[in-house]
């Protein structure tokens, strides 16, 4: 029988990270920055606006694309938009945000709360249409960078010599365990630098906060493009003397 094993080769895998945070934190400016930085080219990028037209506010920086979306949010309008961004020729999408396709109108709560009958039944649903949701983001030939709004609260910081609020995101507005399926997540604060809070990349390992810039988005996209060659690399494990 035909194994359907193969060598373990990174072959130019398009990223697909998340950055939460809450209002304020800078969440579409600093995903614009690393999404020029991964394709140097501001007509490569797309937005998916659902913030109200929020993505329009930095057209100075380039010549991107905006799709503003409007309600209802739902799992399967993002999934359209999607393939037609990948129709379009853009390169590396932005989905500002996926927090309405989770709690925004006709979004996943709003569906389940309109389905009759008990929870469990309703969940058995609307976790199907979700998770095709998720999956079109995987499986896309897209660089995503997806943002989630953070449920917020303050918390007393010095400044100057005094004590100020300073607001800070909670929990991503998302279903549970959302960031699992990203290769990375970042947390931005209102200083708006990033935490690190998952990478499966590497490049962020001993960075524990970062400001966001198109020059982290080249490490970034040299990252997905730096493909292995699996007949070398066999070849010179063979060849090593032990």
């Amino acid at each position: 029988m035909k194994t359907s094993f193969v060598p373990a080769a990174r072959n130019r895998c398009k990223i697909k990270m998340a950055l939460q945070g809450p209002s304020g934190s800078g969440k579409t400016y600093s995903s614009l920055l690393i999404a020029y930085g991964i394709t140097n080219d501001w007509s490569k990028i797309g937005v998916i606006d659902t913030e109200n037209g929020s993505a329009h506010l930095y057209s100075d920086l380039g010549n991107y694309f905006v799709h503003g979306m409007i309600p209802p949010y739902s799992p399967e309008a993002y999934i359209e938009i999607i393939k037609q961004a990948k129709e379009k020729g853009i390169e590396c999408l932005i989905l500002d945000s996926i927090s309405a396709e989770w709690s925004g109108q006709g979004g996943i709560l709003d569906i389940h709360s309109n389905i009759p009958g008990n929870s469990f039944t309703a969940w058995a649903k609307t976790t199907p249409r979700h998770n095709a949701f998720l999956q079109s983001i995987l499986q896309t030939d897209l660089h995503i960078i997806a943002t989630m709004r953070s449920k917020t609260d303050y918390v007393m910081t010095e400044k100057n010599g005094k004590q100020v609020p300073e607001k800070v995101g909670l929990k991503a507005v998302q279903r549970e365990d959302v960031e699992y399926e990203f290769t990375t997540v970042m947390e931005l604060n209102q200083r708006h630098s990033a935490t690190i809070s998952k990478d499966r990349t590497g490049i962020f390992r001993n960075k524990p906060e970062v400001i966001l810039t198109p020059e982290i988005g080249a490490i970034i996209g040299a990252w997905c493009n730096k493909g292995d060659k699996p007949e070398k690399k066999r070849r010179s494990n063979r060849d090593k003397k032990y």
